[in-house]
């Protein structure tokens, strides 16, 4: 059976190079990655994960731990992350906690089983035993979108404070002074941190967020469903609804519509977490837009900095409000045009 070394002198390059080319890596030449290629198809060379790993006492593998694959803003980010990585010579295993801590450690403890070389997770609660005790044991992890304060961990997130900050500006421009916000779940930083930044916001303007405006959600449409009915309910509703993810916001349309209502004619909609079907509803809705693949291409450089011996570094990069239709724009622009 060939072996590596048999295949780098078929193709005369180094074996470096060979292994490089076989894990994708984009620092070698087409002219050299062609070569080996070819000697790979004349030896019949198939290398042998396992082995290669025993002797190393590396994988080549990353753990990936998501809050939810089923929301469009964690589907991306896996996405980006397996690029990246397949990129960097590293396969990546994605376990979907679907909001729940339980979920979610039964992944890490079975990626960890698995001898992963490292670990990226959003954390769907704000102190898993069992992910203190992995990285007090030294396993090499990332935290990407979310985190757990006070854990020692590299944070890859996008910063959205100044983009709910135009948010709220935009709409109080635009006259509107009743606002409310679709939570987040407590247990979460980011649930945590969009109600503050949406409350400083609206404090700038003298606007109060009472706590009939504030409804506890999940990150989950049905949540945002049921929030915005009991939003609809009040006898004095507001005027738009900020949901802090996309699903949430989703199911918040969802409840308008049911009513025989309409967006943003009765009540307008505003979102955290951009999404490609954003500009497909109708009316296409207002949203904070984090920069996703970078987010996931960031985190996974940070993990392979912490794997080989590098001193990784937390990232922070910028929201941005993308505007729509969805909150008055279009009434008010007839209204300033006419």
């Amino acid at each position: 059976m060939a072996s590596i070394k048999d295949v780098a002198a078929e193709a005369g390059v180094s074996v470096a190079t060979v292994s490089r080319v076989l894990n994708d890596h984009p620092s070698v030449s087409a002219e050299a990655r062609a070569r080996v290629m070819a000697a790979v198809e004349t030896l019949g060379y198939r290398p042998n994960a396992v082995a290669r790993s025993l002797r190393t006492d590396q994988t080549h593998t990353l753990g990936l731990v998501i809050s939810d694959v089923m929301n469009p803003y964690f589907t991306e980010l896996a996405r980006s992350v397996e690029e990246e990585a397949r990129a960097l010579g590293y396969s990546v295993i994605i376990g979907n906690a679907d909001e729940r801590p339980e979920l979610q450690d039964h992944h890490v403890r079975n990626l960890l089983d698995r001898r992963i070389d490292g670990l990226l997770v959003s954390p769907t609660d704000g102190g898993s035993p069992l992910m203190l005790d992995a990285v007090r044991a030294g396993t090499p992890m990332v935290f990407v979108d979310r985190w757990i304060p006070g854990v020692d961990v590299p944070v890859v997130r996008a910063d959205g404070r100044a983009a709910v900050r135009d948010l709220v500006a935009h709409l109080y421009g635009l006259g509107h002074r009743r606002l409310a916000i679709i939570a987040g779940p407590a247990a979460t930083t980011t649930g945590r941190e969009r109600v503050e930044v949406f409350r400083e916001a609206l404090a700038e303007h003298g606007l109060p967020l009472p706590d009939a405006y504030i409804g506890q959600g999940d990150f989950q449409a049905e949540s945002g469903r049921r929030v915005m009915e009991g939003f609809l309910d009040l006898s004095e509703p507001p005027q738009v609804v900020f949901a802090a993810d996309n699903l949430m916001a989703l199911g918040a349309l969802d409840a308008v519509r049911a009513r025989g209502m309409r967006v943003p004619q009765d009540v307008g909609l505003a979102a955290f977490d951009d999404i490609p079907w954003f500009v497909h509803t109708d009316p296409p809705i207002t949203a904070v837009a984090q920069p996703t693949g970078e987010l996931g291409r960031a985190a996974v450089r940070a993990l392979v900095d912490r794997i080989e011996g590098r001193p990784p570094q937390s990232v922070t990069l910028p929201a941005r409000l993308v505007v729509r239709l969805s909150c008055g724009e279009e009434h008010a622009q007839n209204r300033s045009t006419s």
